[in-house]
């Protein structure tokens, strides 16, 4: 399958079934759910549901969590992308990668080219993203990619306040000269 995106160092594709494997060891993987809020995926059937689910919203809303490919090793190092979240009426900036590719910059490069994406082709007018107080690179991957504090409020109800961000196609622009060079 093609990429529906391409930056400097990633292919970011649909995610099909051929990953299976792969999302079962990243969302089975205990560091990598620490900090989601999420248990852990405990078997291939129920990976192969959350994939299913997946390919329903892209093929609903046009995006989709997204198969992030590292073009140098053509390895698949985890998901990025935008999800709809009905509950809140609003469109989410996510991302999930295995440990050995955490702190390569390649949540900031994936965010970066999502924004744009959803933006610019998707024309959507407003993208959240939401991470616990407690996940400080995740925050951090949100604030370099220019997106704002919203506020702090809970996910689900009874559930312990998490972090919100916003940004806007506006913000965006107005946030990247600030982060540019970092």
């Amino acid at each position: 399958m093609t990429a529906l995106i391409e930056t400097k160092r990633l292919l970011i594709k649909q995610i099909t079934l051929d990953y299976k494997e792969e999302m079962y060891k990243l969302h089975s993987n205990p560091l990598v759910q620490k900090y989601t809020g999420e248990p852990l995926v405990e078997s291939m059937e129920e990976m192969e549901e959350g994939i299913k689910s997946r390919i329903i919203d892209h093929n609903k809303y046009g995006f989709a969590r997204w198969a992030t490919i590292l073009k140098s090793e053509m390895q698949f190092v985890g998901w990025a992308g935008l999800a709809y979240l009905p509950e809140f009426d609003e469109i989410d900036l996510g991302y999930r990668f295995f440990p050995e590719y955490w702190g390569l910059g390649i949540a900031t490069e994936a965010s970066h080219a999502i924004l744009e994406y959803g933006f610019n082709k998707l024309k959507l007018k407003k993208i959240i993203a939401i991470a616990l107080k407690e996940n400080k690179a995740s925050i951090r991957v949100m604030e370099k990619v220019g997106m704002e504090f919203d506020k702090l409020a809970p996910y689900e109800p009874g559930s312990v306040d998490a972090v919100w961000y916003w940004c806007d196609k506006k913000l965006i622009a107005k946030n990247k000269l600030k982060y540019e060079g970092r």
